[in-house]
């Protein structure tokens, strides 16, 4: 195995060792294998007919279980999904335009080049979800993205960072752990003490985003574009960096772990 592999591999496992547990959790204690998180409760044919009747207000689908659903292309725009259930839906392309997405289930949920822009996903739990090209522009956001796809979505003003005012449910913040965002758009995006740890955020444009505090340990920031960023108090131990740009990166914890390549 090549010196610099080698070195990486060593440093990731010590940092994964050493890194302390997270409370957001919202999977502690929750029966994935029950029908209210497998089944759906209502067709995609009632859903068209309650925006029908609607006449373009927003539904309530609040607390519905709506797992497995095809709702790819519906107008959901300002839609009430508040603790729904959507693990392996299909939203693909849906209208979700300033809807309320708070503390959803949606694992393995399809939101590829869905309108998200303004929508509140607060405490949301979105592992595995697949959103690329979807636009998140302007939303608040502190879900659970582990494992998440999210290329070329656009995430332009969009507030990840931590929530400080309801510490009763633990730190809420974006979690893009392990998350594939080659080429994402985080313009003038707040993440402030997010967790990006293992990302795969090459190419990407970080122009004017706050990472202050990010978890940016073993992410790949390589082509990424970090102007006017700031990474104050980020800690990049084994962050994969472009070499010859740690100056891009001032203010940042254990600079001196990163790897240039």
């Amino acid at each position: 195995m090549p010196y610099k592999a080698t070195c990486f591999l060593l440093a990731s496992l010590a940092f994964l060792l050493m890194a302390p547990a997270r409370a957001q959790d919202m999977m502690r204690g929750v029966d994935l294998s029950g029908p209210r998180f497998t089944s759906a409760e209502t067709t995609r044919g009632e859903i068209e007919a309650a925006i029908a009747a609607a006449r373009g207000q927003p539904i309530d689908l609040a607390g519905k279980s709506l797992n497995g659903l095809d709702l790819s292309g519906l107008d959901l725009r300002g839609a009430n999904l508040r603790a729904a259930r959507l693990n392996k839906a299909r939203l693909s392309g849906a209208q979700l335009e300033g809807a309320v997405l708070d503390q959803i289930f949606a694992i393995g949920a399809d939101f590829s080049a869905a309108d998200l822009r303004s929508a509140s996903l607060f405490g949301s739990q979105m592992r595995e979800a697949r959103l690329d090209g979807a636009d998140l522009s302007g939303a608040r956001i502190t879900a659970d993205l582990t494992r998440a796809s999210l290329r070329e979505a656009k995430l332009r003003g969009a507030n990840l960072a931590a929530d400080m005012k309801n510490q009763s449910m633990g730190l809420m913040r974006g979690v893009l752990k392990s998350a594939r965002a080659r080429g994402a758009d985080f313009e003038g995006a707040n993440l402030a003490s997010t967790d990006l740890e293992f990302a795969d955020l090459s190419g990407a444009n970080f122009t004017r985003a706050s990472l202050v505090n990010a978890l940016c340990g073993g992410a790949d920031l390589r082509g990424a574009v970090l102007d006017a960023a700031d990474f104050t108090g980020a800690d990049l131990t084994s962050t994969r960096i472009d070499p010859g740009k740690k100056d891009a990166f001032a203010g940042a914890k254990n600079l001196a772990r990163a790897l240039e390549e």
